[in-house]
């Protein structure tokens, strides 16, 4: 947004509480690699230029990444400068900062949609002896305690760290959700290609029928691995993971239960990723790719044993750490406009608060299914800071007027 607005010659400036990159400094594992391919990392003006776009890149280079970024651009940050409070005024917004207070006709939303670890509220019954632990604060299995770990969540970040853990040697049982398969090569090239190039990334918000939900959609189990290979619970159960089915509840003496829908949460799953696959074999066929990549193909169903435990004493000393992989939501809680829902989530349209002058970046689906990329910054912001550009171009005619 910041390349977007000084092409405009619009005047601003960037607060970031910490350093650029600061979530990727201090709230990811780490052996994290980006789930994209190093080319798919496009911004306006700035995208890969190394031997190997094909690779994902890993932690460092994320930041390195991000942090080349600001520099070629020139971004306006004032680091170290950490908001307190946002409220409206007759101009536009008096934002409090603990550097001093600003005030601006617009203001941009950039805090991202991952601050808080979502939890459930029955982990307060968890027995005292165990180690709870958000994917946000896991670093790296030598941190954990030895002994056995349960991983709470299977998208992309429960995954991969229970693949992790059990190479650590840990004994590993993981918590089955709602979540979406996905292979990380299909006929021959990224998954990530096919949908970059059939046209799925662009999918806009407006031509969903419920944008709530696809907001809410789980990220694609997929890993950026060197050896590109399929993270999924087959994956997992091959090398000893034990499933089990979403973590419903813990009970007062400390007996974790789980639902059991496990067999029909990974039948869902697998129906989801062939659906993918097929709007791909399809666009394959309408573009004649069909007899230059391989041949379509379709991964063996999910491995579920016949009669998946329902539940597990974890006072009984087998399970000492508990890993919440359950996913994130927005901190607007120093935002004193009234534009949040009886949720906490800010109101808005394709990134258009509702508040003058309010808009929003970085969060899922925001403008098209790529929003949550950062391929899919660029385009967002473009768009954004031209609906900016003529609101403040009206602001600026009403008040000569």
């Amino acid at each position: 947004m910041s390349r977007c607005l000084s092409e405009r010659a619009i005047d601003h400036v960037v607060l970031e509480r910490g350093e650029v990159a600061h979530s990727w400094r201090t709230e990811r594992w780490d052996s994290l690699r980006l789930l994209t391919p190093n080319w798919q990392s496009r911004l306006p003006g700035f995208f890969y230029r190394g031997d190997d776009p094909d690779g994902y890149r890993t932690l460092p280079e994320v930041i390195d990444f991000i942090t080349d970024y600001a520099k070629s651009i020139a971004a306006p940050v004032r680091t170290h400068t950490n908001v307190t409070s946002v409220r409206g005024n007759e101009d536009g917004y008096l934002v409090r900062t603990d550097q001093g207070g600003w005030r601006c006709r617009i203001l941009v939303l950039a805090s991202g949609a991952c601050n808080i670890a979502r939890v459930p509220a029955f982990a307060s019954r968890m027995p005292a002896a165990i180690t709870q632990v958000t994917a946000q604060q896991y670093r790296n299995p030598a941190a954990l305690a030895d002994g056995g770990v349960l991983v709470v969540g299977a998208s992309a970040s429960g995954t991969q760290i229970a693949h992790e853990v059990h190479r650590s040697g840990r004994p590993v049982f993981m918590s089955v959700g709602e979540h979406i398969r996905a292979p990380r090569l299909y006929r021959g090239r990224d998954l990530e290609w096919w949908m970059d190039a059939a046209g799925v990334l662009d999918e806009r918000y407006d031509q969903v029928e419920d944008i709530s939900r696809a907001r809410r959609v789980p990220s694609l189990q997929l890993a950026g691995t060197p050896d590109r290979s399929t993270l999924d619970l087959n994956a997992l159960t091959a090398i000893g993971v034990k499933l089990v089915g979403r973590l419903a509840g813990i009970t007062d003496d400390g007996k974790a239960q789980f639902a059991g829908s496990l067999r029909n949460m990974c039948a869902m799953s697998d129906l989801k990723m062939n659906r993918l696959l097929d709007l791909i074999d399809e666009w394959a066929r309408t573009n004649g790719l069909g007899d230059n990549v391989a041949p379509a193909e379709r991964l063996s169903p999910t491995r579920v044993e016949d009669a998946p435990p329902l539940g597990l004493d974890l006072k009984a000393g087998a399970i000492k750490t508990i890993i919440w992989a359950t996913g994130f939501r927005p901190d607007y809680s120093w935002l004193e406009v009234p534009v949040l829902d009886r949720k906490g989530m800010l109101i808005h349209d394709g990134g258009v608060a509702a508040a003058p002058g309010l808009y929003l970046m970085g969060t899922p689906f925001l403008r098209r299914r790529k929003s949550t990329l950062i391929d899919g910054a660029g385009d967002d912001a473009r768009e954004l800071s031209a609906h900016l550009a003529a609101y403040l171009d009206g602001a600026r005619k009403r008040l000569s007027a």
